[in-house]
């Protein structure tokens, strides 16, 4: 592909990504994957220059764009060689008007930019990897280019771009992609062998897969969700991992309570890794911050609450019940858990010591321009005995 053709193409890729932004549609890499599955033309330099193009671009814009040609026009006003690419031939895009409007550049949406400016989250996530202790320890794995990360025990950061699931220490399970921030507040659950802990929002299980080795794959574990397709994901994750304690459950919308009738008061730990803005993330997938809206943070509160609610009532007498958000806005966070204080006044916040992270309200945060992490809080609460 030509300059021209590869800055297209860009823009059509840019011209879906911000339809699906605002349409609640697919995420950018879906996007990216299934653009080049029907142009077997375009080799792996070609897919790779256009990948960059266009994260590039959406990272530039803070507010999602009026189409893709205003997305890259903006990150060519940066890149002179990309502007003389808009110059009609050779399948590119029709030369830049003198007075044609592009995403101007911004970190944040204008409506969060006093709040989340600053933390580092339009910079590139490294890729990161957690040493599965069932199988291996950390100075067991030679993987080319990899290093210990700065704090998490079993982490391992590894060159951008890297390929991990044809590695044969990811087909062993030897290892999993998790981020240093999310192996970090796995760690500060406090999990240890022998205990019956309930995973709430379990996902495709990393963080669970991280409880379980913690436990030594000795206890149980209860990783409960209603997205049936992610949780489906987490059984061939946990065979793989050399897990057996994992005990999936599908949960029906709003009725986690009648689906834990017989867990009340029963777990040692019960884990809320809740829904939430994902803003700590914003890093990797940088085209969610056109997706938030005031009404969707509202919405996501709301449901947080309840889930601290519902959990609350599973934890035994002296438990401990963990509140876990991939978010840097205090009302998914410190808000969040000083309102469940509230509403339980004999419950106590417990200290967490971590090898990173700074103390914030009731909990702990990590964010990318401290401790190089996702962005994430994370609270330890105590039940009363």
């Amino acid at each position: 592909m030509t300059p021209q053709a590869r800055a297209q193409a860009a823009i059509d890729i840019l011209d879906e990504v911000v339809r699906a932004a605002r349409d609640a549609g697919a995420a950018a890499d879906t996007i990216v994957q299934r653009y080049f599955k029907t142009r077997r033309y375009a080799g792996s330099k070609d897919r790779r220059a256009v990948r960059e193009l266009v994260y590039a671009a959406i990272r530039r814009a803070g507010e999602r764009p009026d189409s893709g040609r205003a997305a890259l026009v903006g990150l060519a006003s940066d890149r002179p060689e990309l502007a003389a690419a808009f110059d009609g031939v050779n399948h590119g895009p029709a030369p830049i008007a003198a007075d044609e409007q592009s995403a101007p550049a911004a970190e944040m949406p204008g409506w969060l930019a006093d709040r989340l400016t600053g933390f580092g989250l339009a910079d590139r996530a490294p890729l990161d990897l957690r040493v599965n202790r069932l199988k291996a320890v950390r100075a067991d794995i030679h993987i080319e280019g990899a290093h210990p990360t700065p704090h998490a025990p079993d982490g391992l950061r590894l060159p951008e771009g890297t390929q991990v699931e044809p590695l044969p220490e990811w087909e062993a399970g030897a290892i999993e992609v998790q981020d240093e921030g999310s192996q970090l507040v796995t760690l500060a659950c406090g999990a240890k062998a022998g205990m019956t802990v309930i995973d709430l929002c379990a996902g495709a299980g990393g963080k669970t897969l991280g409880l379980a080795a913690a436990m030594e794959d000795r206890g149980r574990i209860i990783a409960s969700d209603t997205d049936r397709a992610r949780l489906t994901r987490l059984t061939p994750r946990a065979t793989r991992a050399g897990v057996t304690i994992v005990e999936p459950r599908l949960l029906d919308g709003s009725r986690e309570a009648e689906a834990f009738a017989d867990c009340l008061a029963a777990a040692d730990l019960v884990v809320v890794d809740a829904p939430c803005s994902g803003t700590g993330t914003w890093r990797r997938n940088p085209e969610a911050r056109w997706r938030l809206t005031r009404a969707r943070i509202e919405r996501l509160v709301a449901l947080q609450a309840r889930l601290l609610d519902v959990a609350a009532a599973l934890v035994r007498p002296g438990g401990t019940l963990v509140h876990i958000v991939c978010s840097l806005l205090d009302e998914e966070g410190a808000g969040q858990v000083a309102g469940f204080l509230a509403r339980h006044p004999d419950w106590a916040a417990e200290p967490i010591v971590l090898p990173a992270g700074r103390a914030h309200g009731p909990g702990l945060r990590l964010t990318p321009i401290d401790d190089g992490t996702d962005g994430f809080f994370v609270a330890r609460l105590k039940a009363p005995c």
